[in-house]
């Protein structure tokens, strides 16, 4: 019985060593045209650590956020790098990107963003870079909400950019 007990956790501890070793690195971005607004609604969720880590790695080894230690520079970085990254195109034209703000829920950092002036969607492009310059295995989600109607796109480092025809 002891040497059933021994083979089966040999069996199983490069599975469970494994298993933690892998980390699954992801965003989602939330699109949604309001129409009476004439705008588009932008929040994108992101994990605390993994754009830490991209800032620290880019900026300043000292960038610290949702902590004590956050300063106005800390948050200064995140919006640039997040306006770095994240471009959109309404009906074949750059947009310009309104920082709006954050928040912190858990472990995601919350972005808030607006676009001004959409008076028609034909076509909405995006091209979404977050944390691909430092995560191979990136993913950014978009989903995009127009009228009740629902898309989305999943982004990746060969592929950042997506592109959704509304008519």
């Amino acid at each position: 019985m002891k040497i059933l007990k021994v083979v089966t956790l040999l069996l199983l501890f490069p599975i469970l060593v494994g298993a933690s070793d892998h980390k699954f690195y992801v965003s989602i971005t939330k699109v949604e045209y309001v129409e009476e607004k004439q705008s588009l609604q932008i929040i994108s969720q992101i994990f605390i650590d993994d754009i830490e880590d991209v800032l620290q790695q880019r900026y300043n080894p000292d960038i610290s956020l949702d902590t004590k230690r956050e300063t106005e520079s800390d948050a200064l970085y995140l919006k640039e790098y997040v306006l770095q990254k994240l471009k959109i195109w309404v009906n074949g034209k750059p947009v310009e990107l309104n920082y709006i703000g954050k928040e912190y829920e858990i472990d995601m950092v919350k972005v808030y963003i607006e676009v001004t002036g959409v008076s028609s969607l034909k076509t909405f492009e995006v091209e979404n870079k977050l944390l691909m310059d430092l995560f191979e295995e990136q993913q950014n989600i978009i989903h995009f909400k127009e009228k009740g109607k629902r898309k989305s796109l999943i982004l990746e480092r060969d592929n950042p950019k997506g592109l959704l025809n509304l008519n």
